[in-house]
């Protein structure tokens, strides 16, 4: 059987998000090197360097939620078209700017439109794609983000020896593009592919509040929070581990991440279309699991071999976990407030962004490894125990696909 075949029969929506996405991230490259351009260029101290990225990182926690909603109003293809098109033209200010206190504001305002883009897209794969086809679906999408992002740093680092500015052109350049071509494929677009019910569209007019009192959603959160914290440690930890306890170069790490990379490039989207079939439960307790043992299994881990190994599992656990958790969220959020539920669950990933290497560099420098390692083991299987308690929502669109 051929593992790739399920894709073919998702909607020409989806394949049309592929390659808008493909097309903004190959152009990632000023988030990434954004720290070096401030000290090295603007003279920042690394204090205010970080503290520009902290402001990026409230920028991206407080747009989630809102722009959810925003989204279920006024359609998420909009939402998108929207943010990839004033993003660029944000990033061509960006080397202009001299002072200090409007590179905050900017990098706040450059954050609410540029990370608008995420809940709108999660939600508009909900909605155009069958509930039975979106965990291969969020696969994909999670291609298109790999693929662009193994592209954007590399050319960025190139484009950094020539004019450090040139990253901020080449990004808003491919942002604005991807927003071009998303505009004029929109016009063929529908949105709305399951009829909602009378019922549901008289909760139309909820409040931003009603979303914490559906228990089986704030459940999955806090089920999903304790293996994010773990995920995160990639970006921080992880790094420090590499170079201090195991004694490689710095250089050696981009190398061992590739290895992450190649695998999800090549297996993400079959391996989900293998398990197609599986619940939910199941998908998110062996994803959270196997993020445990590769996380966990770094406290013992010496040499670069035990190393490889523990990447390997780990990238198995994520290559499953999220795209059945984005799943997840589309099926137990009701039609009409997809985008305000991915709205919530992206900012759960903003927020696990924001304090996760924080508070795992904390642990590391006063603890040390194995204190951290085992923690992320503990919390990672602590999340494949809650993720077994999930209840599955009615299911409405299989609902009305069925009627």
């Amino acid at each position: 059987m051929n593992p790739w075949r399920g894709l073919k029969n998702l909607p020409g929506e989806m394949w049309t998000l592929f390659f808008t996405t493909l097309i903004n991230r190959s152009g990632t490259m000023v988030l990434p090197f954004l720290a070096i351009y401030l000290t090295n260029v603007r003279h920042t101290s690394v204090g205010q360097a970080g503290l520009v990225l902290a402001f990026y990182g409230i920028g991206s926690l407080i747009t989630s939620p809102v722009i959810g909603r925003i989204a279920d109003r006024f359609g998420k293809a909009k939402i998108m078209i929207l943010s990839l098109l004033f993003s660029g033209l944000m990033l061509f200010i960006y080397p202009l700017i001299k002072d200090y206190a409007f590179v905050l504001t900017v990098t706040l305002v450059w954050a609410i439109i540029n990370e608008a883009f995420r809940p709108a897209n999660l939600s508009f794969i909900s909605e155009v794609v069958p509930p039975e086809q979106r965990r291969p679906a969020f696969a994909l999408n999670r291609l298109a983000v790999n693929l662009g992002m193994s592209v954007g740093p590399v050319v960025g680092g190139l484009l950094i020896l020539i004019n450090f500015n040139l990253i901020f052109y080449v990004d808003g350049l491919t942002s604005i593009i991807a927003g071009i071509f998303l505009l004029k494929a929109s016009k063929k677009f529908h949105e709305v592919h399951y009829q909602i019910k009378e019922e549901a569209k008289s909760k139309l007019h909820r409040t931003a509040f009603d979303i914490f009192k559906d228990k089986s959603f704030l459940f999955f959160i806090l089920s999903l929070l304790p293996v994010q914290l773990v995920f995160f440690q990639l970006q921080a930890s992880l790094p420090l581990f590499v170079v201090r306890n195991l004694g490689l170069p710095a250089s050696r790490f981009g190398m061992l991440i590739a290895v992450n990379t190649v695998i999800i490039i090549f297996v993400e989207v079959p391996l989900n279309n293998l398990i197609i079939k599986w619940e939910h439960r199941r998908n998110l307790f062996l994803g959270s699991i196997l993020c445990a043992i590769g996380f966990g299994g770094l406290a013992f881990t010496s040499n670069i071999y035990d190393l490889i190994v523990m990447i390997v599992i780990w990238t198995f656990g994520e290559m499953i976990l999220f795209p059945a958790s984005a799943a997840y969220v589309s099926e137990i959020s009701p039609p009409d407030r997809r985008g305000e539920y991915m709205g919530y669950y992206q900012m759960l990933f903003s927020f696990s962004f924001s304090f996760g290497p924080w508070f795992g560099t904390m642990i590391y420098q006063f603890y040390g490894a194995s204190v951290l390692w085992t923690m992320t083991f503990i919390f990672g299987v602590l999340s494949g125990l809650l993720m077994l308690n999930l209840k599955h929502g009615k299911q409405l669109e299989l609902a009305e696909a069925g009627e």
